[in-house]
């Protein structure tokens, strides 16, 4: 059996966290990410987030109707907590 993306990219995922833990421990300063590292990092924190909401969702037995409400209000609520936190609007991110 194939394994899903999220089977293939924990590993690397997982790797990524063991990595900053020992940038932070070690040096401490700050990382310096880049506009598309920002992007990246966003886009997996949102992956990884809703991924676990659908999951807790589908244990819940939520209607699909209630599901996708949730996960735009999470969107909404994501897009907010970057815009207020580092002045960024994820809507602008993709833009040519």
């Amino acid at each position: 059996m194939e394994k899903t993306i999220g089977e293939k990219l924990s590993p690397i995922l997982a790797e990524i966290e063991d990595t900053l833990w020992e940038y932070e421990a070690n040096c401490g300063l700050k990382p310096d990410y880049t506009m598309d590292g920002f992007k990246a990092g966003c886009k997996i924190f949102m992956s990884v987030l809703m991924d676990k909401m659908f999951e807790r969702q589908r244990k819940e037995h939520c209607t699909q109707e209630s599901s996708e409400k949730e996960a735009e209000m999470l969107g909404y609520k994501i897009r907010a907590l970057l815009l207020e936190h580092a002045g960024i609007d994820t809507h602008e991110l993709y833009k040519p």
